[in-house]
């Protein structure tokens, strides 16, 4: 069985915490929040800025991870998730399945759909072509456009010490990600990259 290759110390350098990394945390919670879901389950506790936000807010939510040294609620494995079926009403998984390889998503897939009776949110690195356009004209407010386009000069992606794959990247497309989740049960209610930070692409999911 595959252990997620991330040490400690990743989280706690302080370059972790990029302003971008802040915007993603900001779409995380505001995800979690919009669900309306509870009891939660964050899969990855990270550095827990999230977790720790949202318990401070009052939200009842419980951290899991395979490392115990990042001082989760629950020591445990997303290939075996330590939990009944239907346990949470929602889970969430970001920035997380990249460090596992692909075979092995299926499995974190399945389980996650065990355990969470409504709804499942994950983000994946996507390194699919972006192009980004924002508009500011006199009386119309500020507008924002995106749109990706598959390269087909794509690299494959080679284990770098922390990711073992990652979209957009050869045969890693999007679609096909998409095709995994819907034959894994999950119905997706939305998906989109984050425009300020378009690598990071979020799959909002229903049980």
């Amino acid at each position: 069985m595959s252990k997620i290759q991330v040490q400690p110390d990743h989280y706690a350098d302080l370059s972790y915490d990029s302003k971008e990394r802040f915007i993603s945390y900001w779409h995380q919670i505001k995800e979690i929040k919009k669900s309306g879901c509870s009891p939660i389950l964050e899969v990855g506790v990270g550095n827990g800025f999230v977790s720790n936000y949202l318990k401070s807010r009052g939200l009842d939510i419980t951290t899991v991870d395979i490392d115990k040294r990042l001082n989760p609620d629950v020591v445990g494995s997303i290939l075996d998730l330590p939990f009944e079926n239907n346990e949470f009403e929602l889970i969430t998984c970001f920035e997380v399945l990249e460090h596992l390889p692909y075979k092995q998503v299926p499995k974190t897939l399945q389980e996650m759909r065990r355990v969470a009776s409504k709804k499942v949110i994950i983000s994946i690195p996507d390194r699919t072509l972006t192009y980004k356009f924002l508009v500011k004209l006199p009386i119309v407010k500020l507008r924002s456009f995106m749109f990706s386009i598959p390269n087909l000069l794509s690299k494959e992606h080679s284990f770098d010490g922390q990711h073992y794959w990652e979209l957009g990247k050869k045969g890693y497309k999007v679609s096909a990600f998409k095709k995994l989740l819907t034959n894994e049960g999950f119905s997706i209610k939305s998906a989109y990259q984050i425009f300020e930070v378009p690598s990071h692409h979020f799959f909002i999911l229903e049980t």
